[in-house]
């Protein structure tokens, strides 16, 4: 063992900066699992560090912006910054790295999924203290390893890349293309984490709908049993997992492919939430085809119909861009009447923002800033009618709820969220004080709620 171990030196301390998706955050996480098994401390400030890391997003120019500005922020008080991420992939206006062009002085720069690279860099700069058998891993889910949402929610990444081109987007650039995890390596990190509490695990990816694609849905095994590589024989397993833990599984970034057909049952039947999170985009076929997108906003209206007809408790969230380039105000009409044939339960906006290196720049018809910006607040507009109408009727009803936050054990109330609320996204149902003395709540436990008012995107609710 390390002589300076022996004699009680310190652990080498390493500020931590996670931004970005939820795809970026598994990515975190899976490097500082791999620093708390070195035995690295890590800390969430640049201060006092011994070197920070800031794991970066490159997507959309504010994105881009927050990163550049986190990276100087490091500097600044630390002076030791290593950075990884979808910004470390992306090039300059000289052709250069970005990073390295706005902040020359950084230790190392990477790429996305890129642990070994960054442990690498870490090791150069920051020798580590000991050999990773020596000790276990503190504050982690086995081989689930650490993660950094709170202990009773994880996400799952169950696939790297994405094989479309969709004009507006740089991921597939930074990320590249579709690569499904084996099936028995996703299955072991979920029994980890639901043996380690976790009460809801969120399946997340650049596109859930494909899982398997590349590998031609092989055959994996788990527990000795053979299953293929498809996202039905995953959510079918998961789910049967979860229940036998009485956790939630919840499914996002899922295309709208016929197979999504598939998997309405599992909803149905509550192996699986019944929530979907889709990303439509546009409405209008034109827009659309423009966006390279890979289906027709006549055949999600179908869909959605259809999803139901087959589970009629369904949740869909989705996400939509206003003002793309050639948008008309015919276009842009189409998609305010298909926001409001649709009933989206759920949605988020983005004003078309130019991202660097996207195919979309190139296309006619950019649309000023300003109309952009407008037509996504019309839009959201629409879209808060929607909802406020959609979750007015859940008033009465009883729902079973996710207690996240419950100081004092609950005693003046808690915020928590039903099936219909993916965790930081979406709306929370607040708590008010239990009636009865006896009843209590506990943060990553569930508690059965009778649903008393609206609230904006969140709901009030009297724990029973």
């Amino acid at each position: 063992m390390n002589s300076e171990i022996l004699r009680g030196a310190p652990a080498p301390k390493v500020g931590f900066v996670s931004l970005g998706c939820a795809k970026a955050l598994t990515d975190s996480e899976l490097i500082l699992t791999q620093l708390s098994a070195e035995g690295y401390q890590t800390v969430k400030t640049f201060q006092g560090a011994d070197l920070v890391i800031v794991n970066t997003c490159g997507f959309i120019d504010d994105a881009v912006k927050e990163s550049l500005d986190t990276i100087g922020e490091a500097l600044a008080e630390n002076g030791k910054v290593i950075v990884t991420g979808c910004l470390g992939a992306k090039a300059g206006d000289t052709g250069g790295n970005l990073v390295r062009q706005m902040h020359p002085s950084v230790l190392a720069v990477t790429g996305p999924q890129a642990t070994q690279e960054v442990m690498d860099a870490v090791h150069h700069h920051l020798p580590k203290p000991h050999d990773p058998f020596m000790d276990l891993v503190p504050n982690a889910f086995g081989v689930a390893g650490i993660k950094l949402t709170p202990r009773h929610y994880a996400y799952i990444k169950i696939s790297e890349g994405c094989n479309h081109r969709c004009t507006f987007c740089i991921i597939p650039s930074m990320r590249g293309d579709l690569v499904s995890r084996p099936i028995g390596d996703v299955l072991k990190e979920a029994q980890a984490l639901f043996e380690g509490g976790v009460k809801e695990l969120l399946v997340i990816s650049q596109d859930t709908s494909a899982y398997g694609v590349d590998v031609k849905y092989r055959t994996g095994f788990w527990n000795g049993k053979p299953i293929k590589t498809r996202l039905l024989e995953l959510a079918q397993t998961l789910g049967e997992m979860a229940q036998s833990y009485g956790a939630w599984v919840r499914l996002h970034y899922v295309y709208p492919y016929p197979s999504v057909d598939d998997i309405l049952p599992l909803m149905a039947s509550g192996l699986v939430l019944p929530y979907l999170d889709v990303p439509f985009q546009h409405s209008h076929p034109d827009v659309l085809k423009r966006m390279k997108r890979p289906a027709s906003g006549e055949k999600n209206l179908e869909r959605i119909q259809r999803w139901r007809e087959a589970c009629p408790d369904i949740v869909i969230r989705s996400t939509f861009i206003s003002g793309f380039p050639g948008e008309s105000e015919e276009e842009f009409a189409h998609l305010l009447d298909f926001m409001r044939e649709a009933q989206i339960d759920r949605v988020g906006c983005f004003a078309y923002s130019p991202v660097k290196g996207a195919t979309a720049n190139e296309l006619p018809g950019m649309l000023p800033e300003a109309l952009r910006e407008e037509r996504r607040a019309a839009f959201m507009a629409v879209a808060e009618e929607v909802s406020a109408a959609k979750l007015q009727k859940r008033v009465g009803a009883t729902m079973q709820i996710l207690v996240d936050h419950a100081p004092g054990l609950g005693k003046k109330g808690g915020l928590g969220r039903s099936y219909a609320d993916a965790p930081e996204i979406d709306g929370v149902v607040k708590l008010l004080p239990p009636e009865k003395i006896s009843k209590t709540l506990k943060v990553g436990e569930f508690t059965r709620a009778r649903i008393v008012g609206a609230q904006g995107h969140d709901l009030l609710a009297q724990p029973i």
